[in-house]
């Protein structure tokens, strides 16, 4: 695939990767772009059928409902000289990592639990059954986020200034290489 590299962009819910993208695409605008996902576009046998026939580069099942990130819709982002971007969870970076697809691998973690309870409490948008399942797919997330070479990068949301200027300096080279090629 030509184009600038995808970025592959993890974390668990809370630790800031919504706030960071939105900055980011309003810094850089006309420079990202977003695959879109194909859980309700298509039947589960259609989907079923796409991903026997490795159309998609990841998928996963959630709540009963299917997701997935087929080939093509980030062949169409990256046709548009954009940076594709993949909100992934865990399970979909490792289904990404047996790809050809060679993106770059962010994980954006919160300073720790506590903190990260604190964030998602005060949305106030969670049950707190909802809220106990978020908090463990996290602690799973933060877990498997230290493995070595599994991410290129773990930015430690603690200060949004901070972990905002980590994630363009590792984004800079893909960022300047979609800008030189629309002036």
């Amino acid at each position: 695939m030509s184009g600038p590299r995808p970025v592959v962009l993890s974390g668990p819910s809370g630790a800031g990767k919504s706030t960071l993208l939105k900055r980011l695409m309003k810094e850089y605008e006309g420079v990202f772009g977003f695959s879109v996902s194909h859980y309700h576009f298509v039947t589960r046998e259609k989907m079923r059928e796409g991903i026997d026939n490795n159309n998609f580069i990841e998928n996963a099942e959630f709540s009963g409902n299917m997701y997935g990130t087929s080939k093509s819709s980030i062949e169409d982002v990256q046709a548009q000289n954009l940076i594709c971007i993949l909100d992934v969870d865990i399970q979909g970076v490792n289904n990404i990592k047996k790809t050809d697809l060679n993106p770059i691998y962010i994980s954006i973690q919160p300073p720790s639990m506590e903190i990260l309870e604190k964030r998602l409490r005060e949305r106030e948008t969670e049950t707190e059954e909802s809220l106990q399942k978020r908090l463990e797919a996290a602690r799973i997330d933060m877990e498997l986020s230290k493995e070595p070479g599994v991410f290129d990068i773990v930015i430690i949301n603690d200060d949004i200034e901070e972990a905002y200027e980590k994630l363009k300096s590792v984004l800079v080279e893909e960022i300047e290489k979609v800008q030189d090629s629309k002036k």
